[in-house]
């Protein structure tokens, strides 16, 4: 891990308690974080061939400047001298947020996360074996109990995510992921409604997230066209983020997650980039006392809200625009 990895998402993270300023200063922080750890990335490569939601366009990407014209296959649109491109595609793509809003009306958006949620203590429930087995797999109470036997109780605050080895079928494509059987029922794997409740409820979690492009069973969302545990996540104000990968990589537990997403406002969800930083073995205890003071730390948002009207390059006129795709119901 370098230094530039804590500015990545915009945060300033500073010592704000007296007793643990006397420990170590921000700078030792970022110094000690910097030299016992590795950093896992837990993000899907975005790109036009995504797998995507089926009731979703496809996203599309268009290129408006380059470097020069004397490329043959690359076609500017509006000029060169540098390289841009102009994105367009649903929030729910890649790995990517679900903010409240996504399913409640009135909740949370997007620019509406709180900073410390994008910080937090990392466990990774791992199920990979079991969805080997039975990709109908939902993770069950007896699972997690192993899980705080061998590893102590789940954390406050913590980021749970659930390892279950489906991100091997993302660069297979849409079918792959859904795996439909011939009467068009998915067989994915899923979290359970007593799993949630626990983490949500009793350990008091901020947030989690899964390999998969639901929170739910395939099985549930081909036959009922619902999806309560994604409602059940939602409803109570938290974000989850779905399609991550690489979750055999980072430690069960001990990691912090670092999760980032544009400040757009009012947004139904966006492609997220999410990292694992985990420690290093012979740094592991120097590692944990620098976390524990980070967490605890103040944080500032260095980053404007982004909308249609935010002052870009003259050369970026009416590039930037939303279209609502799906509205909540009516009563």
């Amino acid at each position: 891990m370098n230094k530039a990895v804590l500015a990545v998402f915009a945060l300033a993270c500073l010592c704000t308690a007296a007793s643990a300023c006397k420990k170590l200063s921000a700078q030792q922080v970022v110094e000690t974080i910097t030299k016992y750890s590795r950093v896992v990335d837990l993000t899907n490569t975005f790109s036009d061939t995504t797998p995507l939601w089926h009731g979703f366009p496809a996203s599309t990407t268009k290129l408006m400047y380059y470097y020069d014209d004397t490329d043959p296959a690359h076609h500017p649109s509006d000029g060169t001298g540098f390289y841009v491109n102009r994105y367009c595609h649903p929030g729910q793509d890649g790995t990517h947020m679900d903010p409240p809003a996504h399913f409640i009306q009135g909740l949370r958006t997007i620019d509406q996360i709180e900073l410390d949620e994008m910080l937090l203590p990392l466990v990774v429930l791992d199920v990979h074996e079991k969805v080997a087995e039975n990709n109908d797999y939902e993770i069950t109470m007896e699972d997690v109990i192993e899980y705080e036997q061998q590893y102590g109780v789940i954390p406050e605050h913590a980021f749970v995510a659930l390892y279950t080895g489906w991100s091997s079928r993302w660069s297979q494509g849409l079918d792959a992921m859904d795996n439909l059987d011939a009467n068009g029922v998915g067989h994915t794997p899923g979290w359970s409604m007593e799993v949630l409740q626990y983490l949500y409820e009793t350990r008091e979690i901020t947030a989690s997230g899964h390999e998969m492009l639901d929170t739910d069973a395939g099985y549930i969302t081909t036959t009922t066209g619902n999806w309560p545990l994604e409602d059940f996540i939602l409803r109570h104000n938290h974000y989850q983020i779905e399609a991550m990968t690489n979750l055999g990589a980072p430690d069960a537990a001990g990691c912090l997650a670092f999760i980032g997403v544009p400040k757009i406002e009012g947004g139904s969800g966006f492609p997220a980039r999410v990292l694992a930083i985990c420690p290093l073995i012979q740094g592991s205890r120097t590692f944990a006392k620098a976390a524990e003071q980070l967490l605890d730390g103040e944080m500032f948002d260095l980053s404007h809200e982004y909308n249609e009207d935010v002052p870009h390059w003259k050369g970026f006129d009416n590039t930037a625009t939303r279209d609502t795709l799906y509205w909540y119901q009516n009563d």
